[in-house]
């Protein structure tokens, strides 16, 4: 609870954040959902939150794991947080599982290439899922 607010800024600070958590008091509610869940992880550098993920253990057809979430902070981005975050969910969080899924939106190419890059690939897509006009992709991943 002490780096809530610390995920909820870099939640906020992202492209997610930006498009589906601009409302008042909506980052800070998907975070603490997380936390009340026991589902959300701190990537820690000197006692201070780096990044979180906050994923669902059946979250994917109430069977597989899904990534709901995951942010890092501005200043500790490039610096492969969001790897080692990424790692611990597949190889401590979710080792027993065989796939593991996620969505990630259209607007951002990035977190797509990223995601292709650590092992995910395109397996459909959702346009309009969250928000018309927007195609979330759904990802995933052979653990």
């Amino acid at each position: 609870m002490q780096h809530r607010k610390d995920c909820e800024e870099a939640l906020l600070n992202s492209e997610l954040g930006k498009r589906y958590f601009a409302s008042e008091g909506s980052g800070e509610s998907a975070v603490l959902e997380g936390l009340e869940q026991g589902n959300l992880y701190i990537a820690l550098i000197k006692d201070r939150c780096a990044g979180f993920f906050y994923y669902i253990p059946k979250g994917c057809f109430h069977s597989f794991p899904y990534l709901h979430l995951i942010a890092v902070k501005e200043e500790y981005r490039g610096q492969g947080i969001g790897r080692k975050l990424i790692d611990y969910l597949e190889n401590v969080v979710c080792a027993d599982a065989h796939r593991l899924f996620l969505v990630v939106a259209d607007f951002n190419p990035e977190a797509k290439r990223f995601y292709e890059k650590n092992g995910y690939r395109q397996v459909g897509e959702i346009p309009g899922l969250y928000r018309e006009g927007i195609t979330e992709y759904i990802m995933m991943k052979e653990n």
